[in-house]
């Protein structure tokens, strides 16, 4: 099974991984977080986040990124094989949870259950007229638009 190391600005790696064990109690010996803060320098951030790939790589590790192209993706692209470790940009709640669902699968359909995951749960979501509010329908007496401009 994959172990997940989260790589991100402080202090979104952390939240993530306290999202993830929100919902999935048992998945603190396979997922880790590194908060880069901005005054560490890019090999001091490397160093630690070594050390908690080994602590959840067994042999494959999935490392979830916030930002392509910002220093947690850059280092975690140094700490990336493409064979057993692999890296996804653009971290998210949906991305984890589904990452954490199908944890058991092999590293590559991990991957894409991330992907998946992250671009599903992303959606405008629809203002909708509260339940119960009927407009002007037959003899019911309701809201009047026309000489109103506000709606309570």
């Amino acid at each position: 099974m994959p172990g997940i190391l989260i790589i991100a600005h402080a202090p979104l790696a952390s939240a993530l991984k306290a999202c993830a064990a929100h919902t999935f109690p048992d998945c603190g010996a396979t997922v880790e977080a590194l908060d880069v803060a901005p005054n560490l320098a890019v090999e001091d951030i490397e160093a630690q986040a070594r050390v908690l790939l080994a602590r959840v790589r067994s042999p494959e590790a999935l490392i979830l990124t916030d930002v392509f192209g910002a220093t947690p993706c850059n280092v975690a692209q140094r700490l990336a094989d493409g064979v057993s470790v692999k890296v996804v940009a653009g971290a998210n709640v949906p991305m984890l949870w589904r990452s954490l669902c199908y944890q058991g699968e092999p590293l590559d359909a991990l991957v894409a259950r991330a992907v998946a995951g992250a671009t599903q749960g992303v959606m405008q979501v629809a203002i909708t007229r509260p339940q119960n509010q009927a407009q002007n329908v037959g003899n019911r007496p309701g809201h009047d638009q026309a000489e109103h401009h506000h709606q309570q």
